[in-house]
């Protein structure tokens, strides 16, 4: 179904918002701002629908040539301005601060940080597969190549694709060579499930196949030209792309190593790591200047200790506290590597370690989207650290937690960062100090 529809303003998501004639409203991606646009409907709700633009009848200025053919896979705002992106996430950020954490809250008083890189930033990426035609399936008693691809915004369809242009290079040099070795050794599509590949500043990569047949091959991709490790998972059909199931292969590192403010860390092939590490490195030192550096530290959801050990180095206590087994194990190995004896790393969930919260205790907090635990909410609001440091890149449930810290906190410091160009995500700071 193709609609004509004009296009009043970008929401959170990403997408532009238009009214239709029976009092529904229109998410339309590939849209922007004053634009009338023929939109394909890729979902139909009782109050909404979903579209994607597919003519621009009326082009708004801010409208520029995307660098990728399917950019609305990975990056879809490459279609609008760099000035234009900047405005609109101080729009859209101010306006969900202001709706959900009951601010008073205009763009003006939004600091945006962005650095020049709108390209070639993603420090890791995960691709999927398709034909490398897809719409000829090929001579089905003969192999038919296999490209790396993204899924269609939207849709369950899968798009080949040459890499990404918001990832870093490494990363698509070593997705292309893997699609080579692939297609060497005629793997079926059938097989293949999702692609991993990291990479870190120095130009290291490592990568992870995950398949879904316990397969085994005479040869496997060299370790040269900056791969440093090529790990081959089996992975049930039931589980999602990237849940290794069982290790069919593995050569080279299961890691790599970034300095951060002078700190070695070690992070894994599949625990959590900051993707922009030059937009993170400008945070971190925001976040510095709001703590005493002696101060005691907990660092909740702290991943493989990527915030709380570079802003450890003179503190007589920093506590890491990280629910997944991997991340907190390189966690704990980076406090040995930089021999930072004052710190620990734990490994349990935020909410079943809440008796470490004092009111002598500075807290940082960088949960995952879905934002704090309830229980972690409810004991800062009992205990009262003087200070607590909150890190989102979810900024709606953000603003949920700040609405319920208001009760004894308010917000000294508040700023955004574009840690992911040419997409519609935010990254947001809040400062929160105690008020009673």
């Amino acid at each position: 179904m193709i609609l004509t529809v004009t296009i009043e303003k970008l929401v959170f998501g990403g997408q532009g918002l238009a009214r239709l004639d029976d009092g529904r409203v229109a998410f339309v991606w590939n849209a922007l701002p004053g634009e009338v646009v023929e939109a394909e409907v890729i979902k139909r709700k009782k109050n909404y629908i979903e579209a994607i633009a597919l003519t621009i009848i009326t082009p708004s200025p801010d409208r520029v040539k995307p660098k990728d053919t399917h950019f609305l896979s990975s990056s879809p705002w490459q279609m609008m301005s760099r000035e234009a992106e900047a405005k609109w996430k101080k729009n859209i950020a101010a306006e969900t601060y202001s709706k959900i954490a009951d601010m008073i809250l205009s763009p003006d008083q939004l600091e945006l940080a962005q650095d020049e890189h709108m390209y070639g930033y993603r420090n890791k990426m995960e691709y999927s597969f398709a034909h490398v035609d897809a719409t000829n399936d090929g001579d089905k008693a003969n192999y038919h190549p296999t490209s790396i691809a993204l899924f269609a915004r939207g849709k369950h369809t899968r798009n080949p694709v040459d890499g990404a242009s918001i990832a870093d290079a490494h990363i698509n040099a070593t997705a292309k060579k893997i699609e080579a070795w692939i297609q060497t050794q005629r793997i079926p599509l059938r097989s293949l499930k999702s692609l991993i590949v990291r990479s870190n500043t120095a130009g290291d990569t490592i990568a992870a196949l995950f398949i879904k047949d316990k397969l085994t091959y005479s040869t496997y991709p060299p370790l040269q030209n900056g791969l440093k490790g090529f790990h081959l998972y089996f992975s049930t059909h039931t589980s999602p792309a990237s849940v290794p199931t069982q290790i069919l292969y593995s050569e080279g590192n299961t890691f790599l190593v970034e300095d951060i403010l002078g700190t070695k860390l070690t992070f894994g092939l599949l625990s959590f790591f900051q993707i922009n590490v030059a937009m993170f490195t400008t945070e971190l030192k925001d976040i510095a200047a709001f703590l005493d550096p002696k101060q005691p530290l907990v660092d909740y959801y702290a991943g493989v200790g990527a915030i709380g050990l570079p802003l450890s180095a003179n503190r007589k206590q920093t506590i890491l506290v990280e629910s997944n087994k991997e991340a907190a194990t390189y966690a704990a190995e980076n406090i040995v590597a930089n021999a930072l004896p004052h710190c620990v790393a734990h490994c349990i969930p935020a909410e079943q370690m809440r008796g470490i919260i004092s009111k002598e205790h500075a807290i940082i907090v960088d949960p995952p989207r879905a934002g704090l635990h309830e229980d972690v909410v409810k004991t800062l609001l009992q205990v009262g650290p003087p200070k607590v440091i909150y890190l989102s890149c979810n900024l709606s449930t953000q603003a949920r937690d700040m609405r319920m810290l208001s009760q004894r906190y308010k917000p000294i410091f508040i700023k955004i960062y574009n840690f992911f160009p040419r997409t519609p995500h935010i990254e947001g700071l809040v400062v929160l100090e105690k008020i009673v």
